[in-house]
């Protein structure tokens, strides 16, 4: 795992000044797209995280726009169905907030890049639950530990970080 922690540090640690979705600035960022980018390395955390789900889950639902090809990446090693999740339903067509695999009455798992507070993905499982999902675990590749984990179980969420950026940090010294 320090292996895929280094690689993943090495691909996409940024340091600078950043405004995060939550408002918080930062002097580092985790550039998810950077990983997401990279077909080898996204199979490889597809891998790692397909480990994380747990038992019964009957769907993967990512949340746009990070989530995304993580999700799609997990159901090729899961063989689990996907579902895209927008930040709020479309207006237009089928008014669907989770475009391609029916949530309703399943068992789901969010998918997530990088979480600070929680914020969307405390919006977004509440939006799914509302909808008819069964949300049993929010997974993300980085916790940067800011408050999501805490938001999230408040929430009645457990969450599942593949790493978190203590860790990613302890590697790239």
């Amino acid at each position: 795992m320090t292996d895929l922690a280094s690689r993943v540090y090495a691909c996409a640690h940024l340091a600078g000044a950043f405004q995060l979705r939550s408002g918080a600035m930062s002097t580092e960022y985790f550039d998810k797209y950077q990983f997401e980018a990279d077909p080898a390395l996204l199979r490889e955390i597809a891998e790692r995280m397909a480990a994380m789900l747990p038992d019964g889950v009957d769907v993967l639902a990512g949340l746009e726009l990070g989530g995304v090809p993580l999700a799609t990446m997990l159901s090729q090693v899961t063989r689990l169905p996907v579902a895209f999740v927008r930040k709020q339903a479309k207006p237009y067509g089928t008014c669907r907030l989770a475009e391609g695999a029916d949530i309703v009455g399943r068992r789901v798992a969010v998918i997530e890049d990088v979480l600070t507070s929680g914020g969307q993905a405390l919006a977004s499982c509440a939006e799914l639950r509302a909808f008819g999902a069964e949300v049993v675990r929010v997974l993300c590749v980085i916790d940067r530990e800011q408050g999501a984990r805490e938001r999230l179980r408040e929430a009645g969420l457990e969450l599942d970080a593949l790493f978190t950026m203590s860790a990613l940090k302890a590697t790239g010294t």
